[in-house]
């Protein structure tokens, strides 16, 4: 850890293609659980600094590191993903990197012109209007009148808020608000970009135009990417790091960090939506999967072979359907798997219903999934239940896109 004293520095100068804009060394920030007590340590330390103690501290009682000891360099047409549980300290990193902050220990330094979209209305005045927060955040980012006069129609029409941009931004839904921002922090084309999770508040249509914009600065800005959503963040980022209490537990490949950011939430709950007291679960498991702490792995391109075993506490009076519908970790529904013309009558033994479901050459990429499952007859719905059963794909390559599908090369003659 570096002992340089707490810093955060501008520099508005022009940067050359490929430069770092942005060096983080050793930063670290703590906070204290009770307010009490941390007005008391900040009386402490006033006095202390004062005096010319500035020596490093140890965490003293009812205080811990929020941020601690991170460091990396992000350079012109670099994305940043930001990855992280709730708490992990990723909101108090932007702080940092914006400047609203400042940190215990460390060093930022960040060249040019920094845009920053981190919290829903941050940065805008409720009382003013959408036309005129715009020139209070262009002129705090460096621009003249004339140069917000230049890009005011385009950030207007970018935000989708034609009608409303002379409506005081209290008046503004949550949509609205991260539409303004967001097209003033891209439009204004800053140097250094920062965006936490408000692109969740988007609509879909938004978050599309969003993403090709990103595309089209990328190459001339920085980027710093905070999100709970890992789609969003393979689709643009091409460095990462995972935080967790504070410290980054991994930084460097994408699909690796994305895979253990997944790994920590393997459960094997199940919720029991609905039932007609006509089936019972006794058993679900993989026939030919390996168990790694209490979670079956499959080997992917291998068969799934799914065992059911169901006891019968009334009687079955007409055919059956079973649906298996596999969820991924984002609980996104990625799969259907059925046998539409299996007559489940024939697997009934003595008031129970046993059976397997195979799919051949699995190709569902590596991660972990979840199944949902549902039973009903001509007549109505039998048996409902969510995340009934758990398992992980596995293969040698690090993959984070949803299916690994096994091509086939083929010269042209």
């Amino acid at each position: 850890m570096t002992n340089t004293e707490p810093t955060v520095q501008a520099n508005n100068e022009i940067t050359k293609s490929n430069e770092t804009l942005v060096e983080v060394s050793g930063l670290s920030k703590k906070f204290c659980k009770d307010l009490k007590t941390s007005l008391w340590y900040g009386v402490k330390d006033l006095i202390s600094g004062y005096s010319g103690n500035k020596q490093k501290r140890e965490l003293r009682p009812k205080e811990f590191w929020a941020v601690k000891d991170i460091s990396f360099t992000l350079k012109r047409g670099e994305c940043l993903g930001l990855i992280g549980h709730n708490g992990a300290g990723k909101s108090t990193l932007l702080k940092i990197l914006n400047g609203l902050i400042n940190p215990d220990e460390g060093k930022v330094v960040m060249k040019g012109r920094v845009g920053a979209l981190i919290e829903l209305g941050a940065g805008f005045n409720p009382v003013l209007s959408g036309r005129e927060n715009i020139y209070n955040n262009g002129a705090i980012l460096g621009f003249t009148r004339k140069e917000i006069d230049e890009k005011l129609q385009h950030i207007i029409d970018f935000a989708e808020l034609q009608e409303f941009i002379d409506m005081p931004v209290r008046n503004y839904s949550s949509g609205m608000k991260v539409r303004l921002g967001f097209a003033v922090a891209a439009q204004m084309e800053p140097d250094v970009l920062i965006i936490d999770e408000v692109l969740a508040v988007g609509d879909l249509g938004f978050v599309l135009k969003c993403f090709k914009t990103i595309d089209t600065i990328l190459p001339k800005t920085a980027i710093i990417f905070v999100s709970h959503n890992m789609p969003m963040v393979s689709r643009i980022c091409n460095k990462i790091i995972l935080m967790d209490r504070g410290e980054a537990k991994f930084q460097g490949d994408v699909s690796k960090a994305i895979d253990l950011y997944y790994s920590r939430f393997a459960s094997n709950d199940s919720n029991v939506v609905y039932s007609d007291n006509t089936f019972e679960l006794l058993e679900i498991k993989i026939e030919n999967a390996s168990s790694v702490e209490g979670l079956q792995q499959i080997k992917w391109g291998n068969e799934l072979r799914l065992q059911f075993v169901f006891l019968l506490k009334g009687s079955v009076e007409s055919s059956l359907r079973i649906d298996v519908i596999i969820f991924d970790k984002e609980q996104r529904p990625v799969a259907l798997l059925k046998d539409s013309k299996a007559d489940y009558s024939n697997f009934i033994s003595e008031n129970k219903l046993v059976f397997n479901l195979l799919h051949k050459n699995l190709q569902l990429s590596k991660g972990i999934y979840s199944l949902n499952l549902s039973i009903s007859d001509d007549k109505s719905p039998k048996y409902r239940v969510n995340t009934i059963f758990e398992f992980q794909v596995t293969h040698d390559q690090d993959i984070w896109q949803p299916f690994l599908l096994e091509g086939k090369a083929e010269k042209i003659s």
